[in-house]
């Protein structure tokens, strides 16, 4: 800095304490390269003067945090000023909780300072120049979590056995297809969104469309009869949500929920039945710090073959997936916001994944074990479809997520990360980019065991530790982290999410799933205040954690060896078995004494070709 524009500072707390804002700035303008001097606190204001003259400061910042007398000490510091012959010489301004530039400007300052001022507005007026707020907004931009890794196996044993039972597995899918991978298909080869968007075009699909789906979408096509828990927004309600998306994303202020770290990615997920409260819910989160959302699904969706169109409401859980809600919802997010669209279990899996990728998603959830095994589908029928989705999700680029919440049925994690392994081994011969999701829960076989009775740190430390001795890949625990630890109770249950988001920060995983205080306990609707709770209470977490660790204890290396030999026995019995399938409805992967059953929705419909 050239010394014409070099300026001297004076700096005087007008209060006996709470100068803690002025210490700040007089150390800013220091770093910024200007004289700086800051007086004792609670002078008189003659002494002040006093300064100002004898340091020959041209530019004076006062504070005065306590409101009581404030309109009253500040005129006459004024009128000393001007009698003083310096008021014309020296620039003035004052901050504090009680300020306002209305009243520094009536009180005769060149500026006032409120609560909220940052230190950089209170440079620029020292240095004379504008305030521009815009340069210090947050600004986002989309991160690739699948970026930086090898995927190459670092367990050679492990390696052998997930390239014999993965070469089973296309094997066995060679002559096999579904209703599910044929809608896939169709919608894939013949339906555009450009053509949708103008709503003409399409007709090689819709002509064929119907035919292979189930009851519920073929008399929506056929007859026109829609869902009865469904219902089609009207008109005026579509009116008043596209004037309440505009008006959201022009007012939009972007916030950064981690501290200092860039790591982990933060997403939230939404899936209120309704779209337009969905999005409502996907605009807070963006709001208050999430870098991504999750879209949930209704379970009445995974059971019924094929997909509905329109605008449409839902009287249960989840937003029905139709392209207009998906098209709807991924339009309402911010440019930077990431966009993961469940297709982990259910009878619409690779159709789900086309669809959303020509919708814009930028990820999806594949796990054909939690699938078959926790969610419901007949394994033959999410083997199929899983692999056909695996193979849109390599077409279209979309990176997604293995998660293995059939733990909370009561799977061990060792047996739970064998049917993930073998999911990410078959991604990758698939040329796809899979994440492993290890859950970051009371883990069900703990509260048997007893291994989590003192903490929650080192068995979910423990998961961590072992997968990256297999595989270099990127790890997003879930979903959502500290799950069967929340209660109904908001503040333990954000307080719980807050303090597992920083075991993951410690950890330095990719990604983490929170949920809303109240969604968390799954005990009733998802509300806005809830969703905040714990988004805030995150944001502190990282706050307080910084750049410093939680540690494990020596527990979890030896548990992380424990289980990469359990995940090696598990799968050498899979690959002895020569049957992938089977393995499912045996009981490999996780048997009904464990509290994994082979699902039945879809039993039956897997095509011989």
């Amino acid at each position: 800095m050239n010394s014409a524009n070099k300026k001297k500072v004076l700096l005087a707390p007008l209060d006996p304490v709470h100068d803690i804002g002025l210490k700040m700035i007089h150390r800013a303008i220091r770093e910024a390269g200007h004289t700086a001097v800051l007086l004792s606190p609670d002078l008189p204001v003659e002494e002040v003067i006093r300064a100002i003259m004898e340091e020959k400061a041209d530019t004076v910042l006062l504070s005065r945090t306590l409101g009581y007398g404030v309109a009253e000490l500040l005129a006459k510091f004024v009128d000393l000023l001007d009698a003083a012959g310096l008021r014309e010489k020296v620039k003035v301004g004052i901050g504090g909780m009680a300020i306002r530039s209305e009243l520094a400007a009536e009180l005769g300052f060149d500026a006032g300072f409120g609560p909220g001022t940052t230190i950089e507005e209170a440079l620029a007026f020292v240095e004379g120049r504008e305030y521009n707020p815009e340069a210090n907004k947050v600004r986002k931009e989309k991160v690739d979590l699948t970026a930086g890794y090898s995927y190459k196996f670092k367990h050679a044993g492990i390696a052998v056995l997930l390239d014999k039972i993965t070469s089973q597995i296309m094997t066995w899918c060679e002559d096999k297809s579904s209703p599910g991978v044929i809608r896939a298909q169709l919608r894939d080869e013949y339906w555009d969104k450009e053509e949708w968007l103008k709503g003409t075009g399409n007709k090689g699909f819709y002509d064929k469309y119907p035919e292979y789906c189930g009851d519920v979408a073929k008399a929506y096509y056929l007859e026109g009869k829609i869902h009865p828990k469904t219902r089609l927004l009207t008109p005026e309600e579509s009116e008043a949500y596209n004037r309440y998306v505009q008006r959201t994303k022009k007012r939009m202020v972007l916030n950064k929920i981690q501290h200092t770290r860039k790591l982990p990615i933060v997403f939230n997920q939404y899936g209120t039945g309704c779209p337009i409260l969905d999005t409502g819910h996907i605009k807070v989160s963006e709001a208050w710090g999430a870098d991504g959302v999750v879209h949930f699904d209704p379970s009445w969706g995974a059971r019924t073959e094929g997909f509905l169109e329109g605008f449409v409401a839902h009287a249960e859980d989840g937003t029905v997936i139709t392209p207009e809600n998906m098209y709807r919802l991924s339009q309402a997010r911010e440019r930077s916001t990431l966009w993961q669209v469940r297709a982990h279990r259910g009878l619409n899996t690779p159709e789900t994944v086309v669809l959303a990728a020509k919708l814009g998603a930028d990820l999806t959830k594949i796990n054909i074990a939690y699938g078959s095994l926790g969610a419901g589908t007949d394994p033959a029928r999410m083997t199929i479809d899983g692999f056909h989705a695996i193979k849109y999700a390599a077409k279209y680029k979309l990176p997604f997520d293995i998660v293995t919440n059939e733990e909370l049925t009561g799977v061990p994690a060792y047996k739970a990360f064998s049917g993930m392994l073998i999911v990410a081994a078959l991604a990758l011969k698939l040329g796809a980019r899979p994440i492993l999701q290890p859950l970051f829960c009371y883990c069900p076989e703990c509260m048997i065991s007893g291994s989590m009775e003192d903490n929650y740190i080192d068995f979910n430390s423990t998961k961590v530790f072992a997968l990256r001795q297999i595989l270099d890949a990127p790890i997003w625990p879930g979903a959502p982290i500290g799950f069967l630890t929340q209660t109904e109770d908001r503040v333990q249950s954000s307080v719980s999410t807050s303090l597992h988001a920083m075991l993951a920060c410690s950890l330095q995983v990719e990604a983490i799933s929170i949920a809303s205080a109240d969604e968390a306990y799954a005990g009733g609707p998802i509300s806005v205040p809830a969703k905040i709770d714990t988004l805030r209470g995150v944001e502190e977490a990282f706050r307080f954690l910084g750049q410093d660790d939680i540690r494990p204890s020596e527990r979890a290396n030896q548990w992380a060896q424990e289980m990469v030999e359990g995940i090696k026995r598990v799968l050498t019995k899979v690959a002895e078995r020569d049957d992938f399938v089977q393995t499912l409805y045996e009981g490999l992967l996780g048997s009904k004494e464990e509290g994994a059953y082979p699902g039945r929705a879809g039993k039956g419909t897997v095509i011989i070709k």
